[in-house]
């Protein structure tokens, strides 16, 4: 018997799911992630039944369920339970949305019959009779007796797909499907990824899997004994005419008896909560699904997409987005590269957000480090596809500094390979190259760094050359600022506003201030972009450049093609012998000027030139025009100043004749120009006459000189009219200065610091820092040193304060104590990294006087850097013979070198070459280190002055010694020829030569 429920009241909740015309499932308005739910039956009322897997529907069963899932379905609803059932979980109840009784709207709608009364009829029950009533006499729902109205409410269901793959032609609908939006309805969510739904209009019962994620598993159920048959309580035994699907509950010793026969394992975590998610948005909603492929059991494979308000919203964004579900490839291998990347990038900040599945989340070690650090400049060289050199605005020309190797952000071109070690380049590693010349060289950019990374030490070869970015190679994306003819590689060509630095794992893609230097390569094939591990730093542009590589691989370009790529045979004349160079003289003459690129300066006057006529790399030198050499001053300026006007230009060339080491001699110009005017007028060439008669534009060639001669300019700085003047440093024709100093630091084997004895100011500075009333470390923002500054700063050897200037430090308003400043002790010559706290502002006073440290060179040596070999033990040895004690050096100072103008840091500024006197041995150490084979003597030149011919006469005798012996870098023979001119940039001097 029904019975009413005793002192019920109205509840509040939200409808989650429909499952038949009469029956609803409500969940609760709580904050648990899992609000608790009651399923629950129109009170009096009893709805057509919907089949089971395998049955039929009773008339108008489907049509009464989808008029009541599309009238509650996620609504806020009230409800009162009217009356119980004995033995029967379900609650009887009234449900009102808003001021509308469901039950009233069921029933005069005609999708339910009113059960008859039993005991007291309540005046609810009375309205429900009669409204059925009146919808019996209008012939609505149920009671439509049109010819054939019955048959026609009954669904002809296919058979069920669930459970028997063998029912569906999972290919056949694939291909029919594929890519287009079906429409369907959510009926079951086994969990979180995983649903069952009916394709409409046939009715197929499939299950779907969520393209490209997996939610936790919500466990199973596997069997351990024969289950035992149970009886379900038929409807008469309830006592009421109850046709919904699920009914028929069991008792506990049914429940006990039929568990036994089952061993439960538990869901995951997050399993039960990832369902819920997913229940609470598509189950019993109509959906779209886009089937994206079917897996080797026949399972279907899609995107499914539901409605939220106007938008559609995607579920596996959604579930990834919240950190209900994980990214897997298998699947996401089916979807658009787009729709994957979206995905992934949403995983990745699920990641470092620590959400839910995430919560417990490290990630993977690796060997990039953020980085953040913006500059204009023009480019200057273009190494290869992905790396380029910049000279920054900011720096002084021609300092070392100046120059700065920044490779492209998050993509990977093909290497150009080493033809001294015989390695040809990669398919399209010219053409990527020679596409970035044409469109860069000379141009303005803008410069955002992003992140630097680790190369391990045998991949010196990745690296840029020099010490300090032989293992650290730092990244960033390229601008350019002023669009050109690159417009057309790319369609996202329009500049837009400076953008705001985005983290490597924010998966919308940032605006970019110009054209993207990356994105134009990746866009024409030149490259691919990097597929980065988790929370490695990557381009603050990554998904734009992922969309270029889409475009170029549907276009199938370069590298992407099917074609087989160009070839080029390039003959390198600079490897090859000088005779093979004088077979080629003629081809080089019979057109007399013909085209040329610079591919790199090697010396002010020498350059290696590609010939696309002939194809073949060339050396080329000036014809009756020298630089001073490279360890000679203004080196390299003249360096420097080529680089920047024709470094990679296409320039013209005549070629005049080839000299005995292969080198080509003749003129070369750029922009119709004779290049070697630019060299002349600013001082940093001479004219030779012999043989200037034969070079054309000589008169112009001579007019330069003699304007950097009246100027004085340079290597003319002290010109005399009538005297000879060499390339090198001032000589002091009458007797050498000699100064007592003391070493004060030792940066490689052939450069130290000094501070001089004699000179006053050492005591007197020394004497206003101990002055100094030291206070608290300043406030955050009232002491912002910037780069260049003269501060103090406390050494960490002894804890001393000393004058220092910053090198380098943190872009902006300082933020922590803890941040971090590069200085140079001015003083000493030192340098190293210090915090904030160890920094103070420096009276102006005590700041305005010039460091006393000065930097000096062994005069007339040839030292092996710290990278060469032996270049440790050359430091080793200047630094125990030097710095072992307070000892006192008599320093002769044989030449100045002043073209690396101000101090800028260690290693940087004026030079002193110096022969270092010991008095306790009255040895210097200059023949110190010949004897020890750890340096040799500088080449001789011609026409040098008396003095020198007679010092290097001097030091010879120690360096012939240690040859003798085969001591140091003479232990396996002698050493290869010293040419200056001759080497390639970069290349390490052999330290073992001929046995």
């Amino acid at each position: 018997m029904a019975q009413p429920a005793g002192n019920s009241g109205w509840l509040r909740g939200k409808v989650k799911a429909v499952m038949s015309g009469d029956t609803l499932v409500i969940m609760g308005f709580t904050k648990a992630e899992i609000p608790p739910e009651k399923t629950i039956v129109l009170a009096h009322l009893s709805a057509p039944r919907l089949a089971r897997r395998g049955g039929q529907d009773d008339p108008f069963a489907w049509e009464s369920r989808e008029f009541l899932r599309k009238l509650c379905i996620g609504k806020d609803v009230v409800f009162r339970t009217e009356y119980t059932i004995p033995n029967f979980s379900r609650e009887f109840c009234s449900v009102f949305i808003g001021t509308s009784n469901v039950g009233n709207e069921v029933v005069t709608h005609g999708w339910a019959k009113v059960k008859e009364g039993k005991g007291e009829v309540t005046p609810e029950h009375t309205e429900l009779l009669r409204l059925e009533e009146q919808a019996r006499q209008q012939g609505v729902g149920l009671w439509d007796r049109s010819p054939g109205a019955v048959e026609a409410a009954i669904r002809n269901l296919p058979p069920s797909a669930v459970g028997d793959p063998s029912n569906l032609d999972a290919m056949g609908l694939l291909a029919s499907h594929k890519g287009k939006p079906m429409e369907a309805i959510v009926e079951q969510v086994r969990d979180g990824s995983s649903l069952r739904v009916y394709l409409l209009p046939e009715f197929q019962f499939v299950q779907v899997f969520v393209a490209g994620i997996q939610a936790p598993s919500m466990g199973r159920r596997t069997t351990q004994e024969p289950t035992i048959p149970i009886e379900v309580p038929s409807e008469e035994t309830n006592g009421e005419n109850n046709n919904s699907e699920s009914r028929g509950p069991l008792t506990s010793a049914q429940r006990i008896s039929a568990s036994s026969g089952f061993n439960e394992v538990s869901p995951d975590p997050y399993g039960r909560e990832a369902k819920h998610f997913t229940e609470i948005r598509v189950l019993n909603r109509d959906v779209r699904i886009v089937l994206e492929g079917v897996d080797k059991f026949s399972n279907l494979i899609g995107s499914v997409y539901y409605s939220d308000g106007e938008s559609a919203k995607d579920l596996a964004m959604e579930l990834i987005e919240n950190g209900y579900a994980k990214y897997v490839e298998w699947s996401a291998s089916m979807m658009e590269d787009e729709a994957r990347r979206k995905l992934k990038a949403a995983e990745l900040l699920a990641k470092k957000n620590k959400l839910r599945l995430w919560t417990n989340y490290v990630p993977p070690a690796t060997n990039s480090k953020a980085i953040s650090d913006n500059f204009t400049g023009k480019v200057v060289e273009v190494v290869s596809g992905d790396c380029i050199v910049v000279a920054d605005d900011s720096l002084p020309f021609g300092s070392p500094a100046a120059e700065r190797r920044v490779n492209l952000s998050s993509i990977r071109c093909p290497k150009l390979g080493n033809p001294r070690r015989e390695e040809k380049p990669a398919p399209y590693a010219r053409e990527a190259r020679e596409f970035l010349r044409t469109r860069l060289m000379g141009r303005q950019v803008q410069v955002s760094m992003e992140y630097s990374r680790k190369v391990p030490v045998a991949d010196g070869s990745a690296a840029p050359a020099g010490p300090a970015d032989s293992r650290v190679m730092g990244f960033g994306s390229v601008f350019l600022l002023t669009p050109g003819k690159e417009t057309e590689d790319v369609s996202s060509a329009t500049p837009t506003p400076t953008p705001t630095p985005t983290p490597a794992t924010t998966p919308a893609a940032t605006q970019q201030p110009g054209v993207n230097v990356a994105e134009l390569i990746i866009a024409r094939g030149f490259g691919t972009v990097i597929r980065h591990r988790d929370f490695e730093e990557r381009s603050n542009y990554y998904e734009n450049l992922l969309a270029a590589e889409t475009r170029a691989t549907s276009g199938k370009k370069g590298i992407h093609s099917a074609k087989d790529p160009p070839v080029m045979h390039v003959t390198d004349l600079l490897t090859a012998s000088a005779k093979k160079a004088k077979d080629f003289l003629p081809f080089l003459q019979r057109n007399r000027r013909m085209t040329a690129v610079v591919e790199y300066v090697l010396s002010g006057h020498r350059f290696k030139l590609f010939v696309p006529k002939e194809t073949c790399s060339i050396a080329f030198s000036f014809s009756g025009v020298r630089c001073p050499g490279r360890d000679e001053p203004y080196s390299n300026e003249a360096i420097a100043l080529m680089r920047r006007k024709i470094m990679q230009r296409d320039v013209e060339i005549e070629v005049e004749t080839v000299d005995r080491t292969g080198t080509f001699l003749g003129s070369l110009w750029e922009s119709k120009t004779n290049v070697a005017i630019h060299l002349l007028e600013a001082g940093l060439a001479r004219l030779q006459t012999f043989g200037a008669d034969r070079i054309p534009d000589a008169h112009l060639l001579a007019q330069a000189e003699q304007s950097a001669k009246n100027k004085k300019l340079k290597i003319w700085e002290n010109y005399v009219e009538g005297e000879e003047v060499t390339n090198g440093a001032t000589q002091d024709k009458k007797q050498k200065e000699e100064i007592k100093v003391v070493v004060t630091e030792v940066l490689s084997g052939g450069q130290f610091y000094v501070q001089a004895v004699s000179d006053s100011k050492v005591a007197s500075i020394q004497q206003q820092l101990a002055s100094l009333n030291l206070k608290e470390a300043p406030v955050l923002g009232a002491f912002n040193p910037k780069k260049g500054d003269i501060v103090l700063a406390q050494f960490s050897a002894d804890n001393s304060w000393n004058r220092a200037m910053v090198v380098s430090g943190p872009r902006g308003v300082v933020q922590s104590t803890k941040d971090k400043f590069e200085v140079f002790y001015i003083d000493y010559g030192n340098q190293e990294v210090v915090t904030y706290n160890q920094l103070r502002p420096l009276d102006a006073s005590v700041s305005s006087a010039p460091g006393v440290a000065q930097l000096c060179q062994l005069a007339y040596l040839k030292v092996p850097t710290l990278e060469d070999d032996y270049g440790q033990e050359a430091a080793m040895h200047l630094s125990e013979s030097t710095l072992s004690g307070p000892k006192e050096f008599r320093a002769i100072i044989e030449e100045r070198d002043t073209s690396g103008g101000k101090v800028k840091g260690q290693g940087t500024g004026s030079v002193l070459l110096v022969t270092l006197i010991d008095p306790e041995s009255d040895i210097s150490i200059n023949a110190s280190m010949l004897n020890g084979g750890l340096a040799r003597l500088e080449k001789r030149r011609r026409w040098e002055p008396k003095e020198r011919q007679v010092a290097l006469d001097e030091l010879e005798k120690y360096q012939t010694e240690a040859r003798t012996k085969r001591l140091g870098m003479w232990e396996y023979g002698d050493i290869e020829s010293d040419d200056d001119e001759n080497p390639l940039p970069g290349a390490k001097k052999a330290a073992a030569g001929k046995r």
